[in-house]
C-alpha cells in the first residue's frame, strides 16, 4: 500500500497553494505545530524540509526565535520525515529529543529533517534516531535536535 500522506503531498504540491494547504492540513490534525505556522516544503522519502517565520507570536525576549518554537518545529519536520518514510504495517511515536542551541535564531528558520539509519520494517520495536538541523537565511546552523521516534509493527 502507498503512503497516503507522500501520496496527499505528492498530489496537492501540485495545485496552486498547494503547499500552503498542505501544511495546513497538518496543523488541523495536529492543532499544536499551527502556533508556529510552518511552512512544508519538501516532503519525500527520508527527507523533510520546511521553514518558520521570525515574526513576533515566536519571538522571545532577546529578540530572536524561541527555543520552543525551533523545537516545535524540529518536531514537525522529524515526524512527517518519518510518516512519509514509514514501511507497510509499522507506526511511530517519538519518544524523546535532544537539542542543542548553536547560536542566536534570527530570521526566517529551516528546518531538515533526516533518519540517522535506514527506516525499515520489522517484527520488533526499534529506535529511529531523527536527525535535525535548522538554519537561518545565511546557511548557518543555529540549532540541532535529535528525536528519537519509536517505530513498532501495527497490531
Amino acid at each position: 500500500m502507498a503512503n497516503k500522506t507522500l501520496a496527499l503531498y505528492e498530489r496537492m504540491r501540485r495545485w496552486p497553494a498547494g503547499q500552503w494547504l498542505f501544511t495546513r492540513a497538518i496543523c488541523f490534525k495536529a492543532p499544536y505545530f499551527a502556533s508556529i505556522r510552518p511552512s512544508i516544503t519538501v516532503l519525500e522519502p527520508g527527507r523533510c524540509e520546511a521553514t518558520l517565520r521570525h515574526r513576533r507570536r515566536v519571538t522571545n525576549h532577546l529578540g530572536t526565535v524561541h527555543a520552543i518554537a525551533l523545537c516545535n518545529l524540529a518536531e514537525l519536520v522529524g515526524g512527517m520525515m518519518t510518516e512519509a518514510s514509514l514501511p507497510d504495517g509499522m507506526r511511530w511515536i517519538p519518544k524523546g529529543m535532544t537539542v542543542e542551541y548553536v547560536k542566536k535564531a534570527v530570521g526566517t528558520m529551516r528546518a531538515v529533517a533526516t533518519p540517522a539509519i535506514p527506516i525499515v520494517a520489522s517484527d520488533a520495536g526499534y529506535e529511529l534516531p531523527t536527525q535535525v538541523v535548522v538554519t537561518d537565511p545565511a546557511g548557518d546552523t543555529v540549532f540541532r535536535a535529535t528525536i528519537s521516534m519509536w517505530m513498532s509493527p501495527k497490531r
